[in-house]
């Protein structure tokens, strides 16, 4: 009874470090993304970018009614490689909720926008991730926007 206890315990303590561990790796690749992203380095970018991919906001335009935009990861890699050096953009997560299943990865990170020092808003953004060949990569974006409703600068 004892050597079953033991096992049991044994399965579920390598079990629960294998999802801390993919866990941690997931947020390390966000965590990279966005180092490059605050540095303006898109080659680091691209290190946890899966190639070219859609990206979303939601949002409600200035009449209230929600709109969905799309586009292409390749214009957020642009937006930061043509940004002016006098132009500072400061992405601040507030939590990580990450969800991990086999190769695939999701990530929610709320978060507050910082320009030149100034807020500019709030939103969640909603990664999704694939393990490739040990890697996490980035392999769709959404975010949403709202610059009410937020708490910046009270976390």
């Amino acid at each position: 009874m004892l050597r079953i206890l033991l096992l049991c315990l044994c399965l579920t303590t390598t079990a629960m470090y294998s999802q801390d561990d993919k866990t941690a790796k997931v947020k390390a690749a966000i965590d990279t993304f966005f180092e490059g992203f605050h540095k303006g380095d898109t080659t680091m970018m691209k290190t946890v970018m899966y190639g070219k991919f859609t990206t979303q906001t939601a949002f409600k335009n200035q009449k209230g009614e929600d709109v969905l935009r799309s586009s292409e990861s390749t214009d957020l890699v642009n937006a930061i490689a043509n940004r002016p050096d006098t132009e500072k953009w400061d992405e601040r997560l507030l939590d990580y909720i990450i969800k991990v299943d086999n190769n695939m990865a999701n990530a929610w990170t709320p978060y507050e926008f910082w320009r030149n020092g100034e807020f500019s808003h709030c939103g969640v953004n909603s990664f999704q991730l694939f393990n490739d060949n040990g890697q996490w990569k980035i392999i769709y974006l959404i975010d949403t926007r709202q610059r009410t409703g937020c708490n910046e600068g009270k976390n």
